[in-house]
């Protein structure tokens, strides 16, 4: 026989509405897109680096106004001078190069222009390097001229070229009047 229970264990003949959202303390859940977190591999360019891939040759003139990883042909000049130029294990540059920032991995035959040089492991550079700061790993060919450039601060003063008048005496024992002679020169002085 049937008996009945308890209020609760009853389903309710009619459907009780729910309690308004503002009085509800917890957030409705919603379902998060969840994506892989992906690591840089060791040649891997950045993000938010422009890429010339291993197929792309260049010749002639390569600027821009963003970093730029190279793991293609260049055949010319790069000039890159605010941002940063990374060559790839398979770049091959044959340019003269102006960076921010030059990063070899690959090879480069020409001169390379920046503020920092780093020439890894598998480097192989043929060409003269002007820059302030320079870093060579162990294992990297490199075959030219290096030129450190000292960093100059901001607030450094000008140094301009003028030229500048002295006198010259005239010889001891000659009977002739002479008017004083000017010697024209150059010397570098300082501008304040």
């Amino acid at each position: 026989m049937w008996k009945p229970g308890k209020q609760e264990d009853r389903a309710p003949a009619t459907p009780t509405p729910a309690a308004p959202q503002w009085n509800n303390p917890a957030p409705p859940s919603i379902p998060k897109e969840t994506r892989p977190v992906e690591t840089p591999k060791y040649n891997e360019p950045r993000s938010e680096m422009a890429h010339i891939g291993k197929s792309v040759v260049v010749k002639g003139e390569l600027s821009g106004s963003e970093d730029l990883y190279l793991d293609g042909e260049v055949e010319g000049t790069i000039e890159l001078s605010g941002n940063s130029l990374t060559v790839g294990p398979n770049g091959r540059v044959r340019a003269n190069t102006h960076a921010k920032d030059v990063v070899v991995h690959g090879k480069v035959n020409g001169n390379v222009r920046a503020d920092r040089v780093e020439l890894k492991k598998s480097a192989v550079v043929t060409g003269d390097i002007i820059t302030q700061r320079v870093t060579i790993e162990d294992g990297a060919f490199f075959k030219g001229g290096i030129d450190i450039q000292r960093e100059q601060p901001k607030d450094a003063p000008k140094v301009e070229a003028r030229p500048v008048s002295t006198p010259v005496a005239a010889p001891s024992g000659v009977g002739i009047a002479a008017a004083p002679a000017v010697a024209q020169g150059s010397f570098a002085e300082i501008k304040k």
